[in-house]
């Protein structure tokens, strides 16, 4: 059954069907990454280079939380040189896992280390440039000196992994894109593609192919589309199929760093992209590996899903962001934010206090209401309506037959099972809710959706859940249905690091594609109500989590900080709790937190302000990718920073936060 979309648009083996990309063979020491190989987990330590006996002891811990490759920065010829100690200690000691060393800026330390360990990586974004933030005109000659310029300067280190079978990875990253793809190409994906390409090309015709390639961003929508595209260049140009590298950079920490890690990369799993993973978190390198596996084991047996309507051809553009067009109905769909519904239809005797846990507070000396920025937008009640009058502006959902006997049904609003809307004698004037199956693609269903007050809750029993409910949107595109769906998932909370990938990958993963106006984390009963309120404000926060990663609602500060490595000038975790604390009140600000210039202005492209090592002691502070002020202390520098931000207008004092909340 051919399920595969035409060439132009094809970047996986199937949208319907699990099956993973098929990609050559890349021997690292004694790991072979793609081929029929399990996906590799990897990660990358964080102590200096030259501290052999700490870098060692945490490429231990490193291993045996699961990584089975380590990266350790090289950033000059004295720290590629003691790639060589290190290697031999974890050798004395027993361990074998290959070494991958972490090149920007000097290609000789590159050359160097390409002689001792089993894999280098490269940056083409900075390996043979330096990088001024330059718009330069090139005309088709110049660029062509350019790209000889690169192949002179790269040729040497391709020769020396063919000779010492080292393998390399070339990895572009969103936000350290060299001043020449910027100029021809803008900060894109498709620019984000060709600075990869340009190396390839050249390791082609060297007749290299021991090679692994990355498209890392921050976000997490960039990101998707330029794997994509990469696929689809690599086919178009009859390129080997080279295996991937997943990860999205500077992901963050805690549920924050996990939520964003499962959204970009779960999303290209989901289509049988990726062959190495790493998780990228502002925490101890040992504690990525787990998260990695976590993400991976999902798709040990996906093969035998429930099969799913094939689809002919995408009604999308696959590498570029479009939200899908939804008709408004009361304040879902169109250019709304995606709303978010908390589950309390099993909520045993209900009371005001328990809205805490969705973010609504009641103030009794007042007499009012207060809600945070992740306050949910509607609640569902299920087949009783809340004893309460519920907050000023919270939407009630009901089941329909209960709905039908209330006598005040101001706010409050019916969900419908196909069959009770069919036979239904009444429905709301404003807005009725539609739960349907993402296998119900008939004629039937697809005209009751022509209803202009309808809005669906699309859910799925199909464990390749993303793709059976991206297939329902796909059928409304084709139909030019602009029906409001709120996509809703039901997950067990045992594991709450699982729990956060699933969910995230799941609904992440459409909104990614433009798709969900909404989402809806149900709620089981529990054994006590403690343990439901507990899941219930679980639930309620992941799914605010999930629509910040995907960058279609932002309703929190957000932090893009990296997860540290060799070349960090300051405590990464210690730095980010710090700034975090003093500004974690700034919704919709984005601060880039970089230990040193290679993950600095560039790395961090979307953030509005940044706070970056340049040396020990001293922070250099940024305002999108302008220098505001350089050589700060770093005593100092959490304070000028807050300066910074005040003077352009974002900063709000927490206490008038708290009374607008009042």
């Amino acid at each position: 059954m051919n399920t595969t979309t035409p060439s132009i648009k094809k970047y996986c083996n199937s949208l319907v069907e699990y099956s993973r990309r098929k990609t050559i063979p890349v021997k690292i020491g004694d790991v072979v990454v793609g081929g029929d190989n399990p996906i590799v987990v990897q990660s990358m330590t964080t102590v200096d280079t030259m501290d052999t006996t700490g870098s060692v002891e945490q490429s231990i811990r490193m291993i045996e939380s699961g990584s089975q490759i380590v990266r350790i920065t090289a950033p000059s010829i004295k720290e590629a040189e003691n790639l060589r100690n290190i290697k031999d200690e974890l050798r004395r000691h027993g361990y074998r896992a290959p070494l991958v060393a972490d090149i920007h800026f000097t290609p000789n330390a590159a050359e160097l280390a390409a002689k001792i360990v089993e894999k280098v990586r490269v940056n083409p974004g900075n390996y043979a440039d330096k990088k001024k933030f330059q718009n330069i005109e090139y005309t088709d000659a110049t660029y062509g000196a350019e790209l000889e310029r690169i192949r002179t300067r790269f040729t040497p280190l391709i020769k020396i992994c063919k000779e010492h079978g080292t393998a390399m990875r070339i990895g572009t990253n969103h936000g350290s894109l060299s001043d020449r793809i910027m100029s021809r190409y803008g900060d894109t994906p498709l620019g984000m593609v060709e600075s990869a390409l340009e190396f390839l090309r050249i390791c082609e015709a060297e007749n290299y192919h021991e090679i692994v390639l990355s498209m890392k961003a921050s976000n997490t929508q960039i990101m998707v589309q330029a794997y994509r595209l990469l696929v689809q260049k690599m086919d178009e140009e009859g390129l080997k199929p080279y295996p991937l590298h997943l990860g999205v950079t500077e992901a963050g920490e805690a549920e924050d760093g996990r939520i964003k890690s499962a959204v970009g990369i779960g999303t290209l799993l989901e289509d049988g992209l990726g062959d190495t993973v790493r998780v990228s978190l502002t925490e101890e390198p040992e504690f990525e590996a787990p998260v990695a596996q976590k993400l991976i084991d999902r798709y040990t047996d996906r093969g035998g899903h429930a099969a799913i309507t094939p689809i002919q051809e995408n009604p999308l553009d696959p590498f570029q962001y479009h939200k899908r067009e939804s008709r408004e109905v009361v304040n879902i769909g169109l250019r709304n934010v995606p709303r978010v519904i908390a589950d309390l239809s099993n909520l045993e005797n209900p009371t005001i206090k328990d809205f805490k846990e969705i973010g609504h507070f009641y103030l009794p000396e007042p007499d009012k209401w207060r809600m945070n920025d992740q306050g949910c937008d509607y609640i569902y009640s299920g087949n009783r309506a809340m004893p309460f009058m519920v907050p000023n502006g919270l939407r009630e959902l009901i089941d329909y037959p209960t709905w039908e006997q209330l006598t005040e049904k101001t706010n409050r609003h019916p969900i419908f099972t196909l069959e009770q809307l069919s036979t239904a004698e009444s429905s709301d004037e404003e807005i009725n809710f539609l739960r349907l199956s993402s296998d119900q693609l008939s004629d039937e269903v697809m005209m009751i959706l022509e209803a202009s007050n309808l809005v669906v809750l699309l859910s799925t029993n199909n464990e390749h859940a993303l793709p059976a409910m991206r297939r329902f949107f796909f059928e409304l595109e084709q139909r030019k249905l602009q029906t409001p769906v709120i996509i809703v998932r039901n997950y067990e909370i045992t594991d709450e690091e699982e729990f956060l990938i699933h969910a995230s990958t799941d609904v992440g993963g459409l909104l990614i594609e433009g798709f969900g106006d909404g989402v809806m984390l149900e709620a089981d009963a529990q054994e006590s109500k403690e343990v439901f309120l507990r899941e219930l404000n679980t639930k309620n926060q992941t799914g605010f989590g999930i629509l910040q990663a995907a960058r279609t609602r932002m309703t929190k500060t957000e932090y893009i900080s990296c997860p540290s490595c060799g070349r960090t000038l300051f405590d990464l975790q210690e730095t980010t709790a710090l700034i975090r604390q003093r500004t974690d009140h700034l919704k919709g600000v984005k601060i880039g937190i970089m230990g040193c210039i290679v993950n600095g202005p560039g790395e961090m492209a979307d953030a509005d302000f940044g706070y970056v090592g340049s040396g020990k002691g001293k922070i250099t502070l940024y305002k999108g990718q302008e220098v505001m002020k350089r050589g700060v202390p770093s005593e100092n520098a959490v304070d000028e920073l807050i300066r910074i931000i005040q003077e352009d207008g974002r900063w709000l004092e927490p206490e008038l936060v708290a009374l607008q909340e009042n």
